[in-house]
């Protein structure tokens, strides 16, 4: 996934975001919505979150050291775990709350107009960032369906922002049905309802953020398609005979750590496996460009010690022979 795509989609999300919370809170100060405070304090979470994920981008960016040779690529995977932290407990926890002391003491809106104004006005911009996201995930997706996407995908930026955008969308379009409700029946405790769902949706998104990018933090192998080019690549039928098994991990979104062992013939020199080795390290990396972390340990293949050998050929990330 391009980092660029993934930027473009948090930005037109942070406009829209900042936009929507100042009109919400003035819409709530005019109206007393409790769903238009819950909703101004949810955009706002919002364009905080996509704040942490521009500034995850950034810190990711920064070269490898001493202290942490493999680079700094897992500090996406950092911030967008904290965007799910975010949503979950100022989002979700306070809207949940909100909507509590709106069904415990219920009032009627007033200047309806402003809330309902507001609301429509956000459905515009937040479907103009939801459309951005859509846009730039189908440039990467491939034939994946969108569950797939997001539990595939191993930059998080975009998956991140697209359930934040379905939320949002889904949460003003509650707002909007509890503030109506509270209008038609004039009983304030529709909107504390309407404040309530929005809670017990914005927490629901931030459990699935949080699990998927929890699996990312973990470290994730590459793809199965990822892993089939590898092997591919790694075996030339002449120098390296045979795959005998091999592991990858992300360490970050785009750059993969690739560890194999490799069969080359008894009787070769150490000159002819040290090329060998340099040779079957570019295959890999024309096959697979993230690849950028490479380790091949050459044996002599034995039936013997196969067979008895872990089975590292289960799961995406191994290969076993």
């Amino acid at each position: 996934m391009s980092a660029s795509g993934g930027t473009k989609a948090i930005v037109a999300a942070l406009v829209a975001n900042l936009a929507i919370a100042v009109a919400k809170f003035v819409a709530f100060l005019f109206s007393g919505s409790s769903s238009m405070l819950a909703e101004s304090v949810h955009s706002l979470a919002d364009s905080g979150n996509q704040g942490l994920l521009l500034l995850g981008g950034k810190k990711a960016k920064r070269e490898a050291t001493p202290e942490h040779p493999f680079g700094y690529g897992r500090e996406r995977y950092i911030y967008a775990f904290l965007v799910s932290i975010v949503l979950f407990s100022v989002g979700g926890m306070f809207a949940i709350y909100e909507g509590y002391e709106k069904i415990k003491d219920p009032h009627e809106i007033t200047a309806w107009y402003w809330p309902v104004g507001v609301l429509v006005f956000a459905i515009i911009a937040e479907t103009f960032s939801f459309r951005t996201a859509i846009k730039e995930s189908n440039t990467v997706r491939g034939g994946l369906s969108w569950k797939e996407f997001v539990r595939r995908a191993k930059a998080p930026e975009l998956p991140v922002v697209l359930l934040e955008d379905l939320g949002a969308l889904v949460g003003l379009i509650l707002a909007l049905g509890g503030v109506g409700l509270a209008l038609i029946t004039g009983d304030g405790i529709w909107d504390g309802i309407g404040t309530l769902c929005i809670g017990v949706l914005l927490i629901v998104i931030a459990i699935v953020l949080a699990a998927e990018t929890k699996s990312l933090l973990l470290g994730e192998s590459a793809g199965i398609d990822d892993v089939k080019k590898i092997e591919d690549a790694v075996v030339d039928g002449q120098t390296v005979t045979r795959l005998i098994h091999m592991r990858t991990l992300h360490l970050g979104p785009e750059e993969l750590l690739v560890a194999a062992k490799i069969a080359v013939r008894h009787d070769d020199s150490a000159t002819e496996v040290a090329n060998a080795i340099n040779a079957a390290e570019e295959r890999i990396r024309a096959a697979v460009p993230i690849a950028r972390v490479i380790y091949l340990e050459p044996d002599i293949y034995s039936e013997t010690a196969a067979s008895n050998g872990p089975n590292l050929a289960k799961g995406p990330g191994g290969a076993g022979h």
